[in-house]
């Protein structure tokens, strides 16, 4: 399942997120990290879904 989230999270950062904690303060720093630019949404993403 953390193999369909990684993915998930390199196409789009805030699915990848939403999936493994919800709607919460992760969710809209990705949010607002993918807006600022592509690569830090994507290394945060994927920093959320390897801690937990």
């Amino acid at each position: 399942m953390d193999l369909i989230r990684i993915i998930c999270a390199i196409l789009l950062p805030p699915l990848g997120v939403f999936l493994q904690v919800g709607i919460g303060g992760a969710f809209w720093l990705n949010i607002l990290l993918t807006l600022l630019g592509y690569i830090p949404g994507i290394v945060h993403a994927v920093w959320v879904i390897a801690k937990r």
